[in-house]
């Protein structure tokens, strides 16, 4: 099969937002008493009266555990203990978890609330005739991931058949997207539905990653795009991830969601650990107010038996 040819965008541009940068400071209300346990020390270490518990003493702190309003940060192969056993409520969001831990559940949900916004994506197992497949389809030169990685590890460019069959190597699922025309993309930061942060992510000196954990620089002069902002507000809302870090590249002024990451680097903006943990507070709080727990919801009324 011969190859196909690029895709170029013709879409629309859109205007950039005005601010440079953005970072929310939030005002917190109410007399709410919660109580909280964390399991993550360092992501909570800003947040008032919040007892941390290490993971491995889930079932020995048990009752602790029970008597929490909201349970912090688990870990991965605690939340269905947490949610289904113990009906707890946490954060993170189960969305946010079942969602951002792995990037072909990501790209699917992506693909379902936003398709006309994600790169061009093939998602295959790793056998040798859907690699033969996807190889003649992707034009060179074009990403490929391993599903379950972070921070730009587990990112290749596939350039020819050797970084090609590195990769398949590595891989247990064939998960490549096209390359998009891009030397920088965007961070933006959601806590609880709001925006907390934003700001571009340049290349790094391999040319091809943006992460700052690989290399890349912060640019906190250059505006940020209004479109890329609503699309990850209203992604995040459709979806229910309420801490992420989304990555969004920008091609001719249109967004394209790259992925999110649930426990994102705070590296990035001075004092932007300490904002982050204020906008936690304040969407505990208020969700602690409206009592909407999706698990388990209070009903408006009694229940007839």
């Amino acid at each position: 099969m011969g190859r196909l040819p690029a895709q170029k965008c013709t879409r629309k541009c859109f205007a950039p937002v005005k601010k440079r940068i953005i970072i929310r400071d939030f005002q917190l209300t109410g007399s709410t008493q919660m109580k909280c346990v964390s399991f993550d020390a360092f992501r909570t270490l800003h947040l008032p009266d919040v007892h941390y518990i290490k993971p491995e003493h889930l079932f020995r702190e048990r009752e602790r555990v029970e008597a929490a309003d909201w349970v912090l940060f688990p870990e991965y192969w605690q939340v269905n203990a947490l949610v289904f056993g113990l009906n707890k409520k946490i954060f993170p969001s189960l969305s946010s978890y079942l969602i951002g831990h792995d990037k072909v559940e990501m790209t699917r949900a992506f693909q379902m609330v936003a398709p006309g916004h994600i790169p061009w994506t093939l998602i295959e197992p790793n056998d040798p005739q859907s690699a033969e497949r996807v190889w003649d389809q992707m034009p060179l030169p074009f990403v490929a991931k391993i599903p379950k990685s972070s921070m730009g590890q587990g990112v290749f460019l596939i350039e020819n058949r050797a970084d090609w069959n590195t990769y398949l190597a590595k891989t247990p699922v064939i998960y490549v997207q096209e390359q998009l025309p891009i030397d920088r993309d965007l961070r933006i930061i959601v806590v609880g539905g709001k925006l907390v942060a934003g700001f571009w992510r340049c290349q790094g000196h391999d040319g091809f990653h943006n992460n700052l954990s690989q290399g890349g620089t912060v640019d906190i002069e250059t505006p940020l795009p209004q479109a890329a902002v609503d699309l990850v507000l209203r992604v995040a809302q459709q979806l229910g991830i309420d801490h992420a870090g989304f990555d969004v590249a920008m091609v001719d002024g249109y967004p394209y969601l790259l992925e999110f990451n649930r426990l994102f680097g705070n590296t990035g903006l001075q004092g932007l650990s300490q904002q982050v943990s204020v906008a936690i507070e304040h969407y505990l709080r208020e969700r602690s107010e409206r009592d909407d727990d999706p698990i388990d919801p209070t009903p408006p009324l009694p229940v007839a038996v």
